[in-house]
C-alpha cells in the first residue's frame, strides 16, 4: 500500500490521482510513521524481495475459496457473529512503553483479516465487559444490506452503556 501511495496495486475501482499524488509525500516523512506502520512496510517489503511475491499469491488463491465459503454459509444465515479476537481484551500500553510492548499490542489485532481478505465488510458489535476491558464481536455486514436488525441479538446495560453485561 505504501509503494501505491495508499492505493496498491491490482484494485478494480476507482484510483484517484490527486489523492496519490498527495500520498506519494510520505517518502519525505517516513520518520514520522509509528513503530507499526514501520514494522509492518519493512516486513512487507523483506517477504516480497525474499519470496517473490509467493505468498501474497498464495493467499490470494485462499481468498476465493474462503469467500466461497462464507458465501454458501450466508445464504442459510442473516448474519455470522464471530469473535473479534482470539484472546481477550489486553490494556493499551502506557505512554513511553516499550517498542516491542506497542508492536505486540498491535499485532493482537489481525483476527478480522479473513474478512480483510475475502472483501466481506465487517463491523464490531461491542458485547460486554470482563474485568474492566471491553469485549465484542464480528458482525458481517452483509446483514446490514439485507435488513438485519441487529439490536434485536445485542444487549446493553442500563443507561445505554455496557456495565450491566459481563462476557
Amino acid at each position: 500500500m505504501l509503494n501505491g501511495n495508499a492505493f496498491g496495486f491490482n484494485w478494480k475501482g476507482l484510483y484517484v490521482t490527486s489523492l496519490i499524488d498527495a500520498h506519494s509525500s510520505w517518502r519525505h516523512r517516513a520518520d514520522e510513521f509509528s513503530d507499526t506502520l514501520k514494522t509492518t512496510a519493512l516486513f512487507g517489503q523483506y517477504a516480497l524481495n525474499k519470496y517473490r511475491g509467493h505468498y501474497y499469491a498464495k493467499s490470494q488463491n485462499l481468498a476465493r475459496t474462503l469467500r466461497a465459503v462464507y458465501d454458501a454459509v450466508l445464504k442459510d444465515y442473516d448474519l455470522l457473529l464471530m469473535p473479534t479476537l482470539p484472546i481477550k481484551a489486553t490494556p493499551l500500553p502506557s505512554p513511553g512503553a516499550p517498542r516491542i510492548e506497542i508492536i505486540q499490542r498491535a499485532f493482537e489485532m489481525l483476527a478480522n483479516a479473513p474478512f480483510d481478505v475475502t472483501g466481506h465488510p465487517a463491523m464490531r458489535v461491542p458485547c460486554g465487559m470482563s474485568d474492566g476491558l471491553p469485549g465484542g464481536d464480528d458482525a458481517d455486514r452483509e446483514a446490514l444490506r439485507r435488513g438485519v436488525n441487529l439490536s434485536r441479538g445485542v444487549g446493553v446495560g442500563e443507561g445505554g452503556g455496557l456495565e450491566g453485561i459481563r462476557a
